[in-house]
């Protein structure tokens, strides 16, 4: 199962993107919405999240993908829902997906990006990790784009990974 976080404010191109091809590559996944189900993104669209973080289950995780947006990706970073999901996912050798300014963002002072190559959107650089500047990265089980551009791009990387 790949859980895709959606907090007020994501960027809705990185997680619609993502959610429509992985469902396509036939890979399970289920959004999961921080705070509560209904969860409106930074350009008004509000998804209704299959689960809320209270709901929230590890045992079937194969996955993690943590969109950007302003200020979803700060909203990411406050869950401890979503931390537990990091720690989990590295502890376990799970994918990490983010996109945007989730890598910079969200995965900074997790050890996610610890001596990986990762990419962003530029200004979200942070000093862990190798910084890229590439649309999309992948290095290993961590799996990074640079904005909603490359939400196509960064969807087939992480279906490439788990299929």
């Amino acid at each position: 199962m790949v859980y895709i976080f959606l907090a007020e404010g994501f960027e809705e191109m990185e997680a619609v993107i993502p959610f429509d091809m992985l469902k396509r590559a036939g890979i399970d996944v289920k959004t999961v919405g921080i705070g509560g189900k209904n969860i409106p993104g930074t350009h008004g669209l509000c998804i209704n999240a299959d689960l809320s973080d209270d709901e929230m289950d590890f045992s079937d995780m194969e996955a993690i993908l943590l969109p950007g947006g302003l200020p979803g990706a700060e909203n990411l970073k406050n869950s401890e829902t979503v931390n537990n999901a990091v720690k989990y996912a590295l502890h376990n050798d799970r994918v990490i997906a983010a996109i945007c300014a989730a890598p910079g963002v969200v995965l900074s002072g997790t050890g996610a990006l610890l001596n990986k190559k990762y990419t962003c959107y530029p200004g979200f650089e942070v000093s862990e990790g190798e910084y890229t500047a590439k649309p999309v990265e992948s290095d290993g089980k961590l799996i990074t784009a640079n904005g909603p551009m490359s939400a196509l791009d960064f969807s087939n990387a992480i279906i490439s990974v788990l299929k």
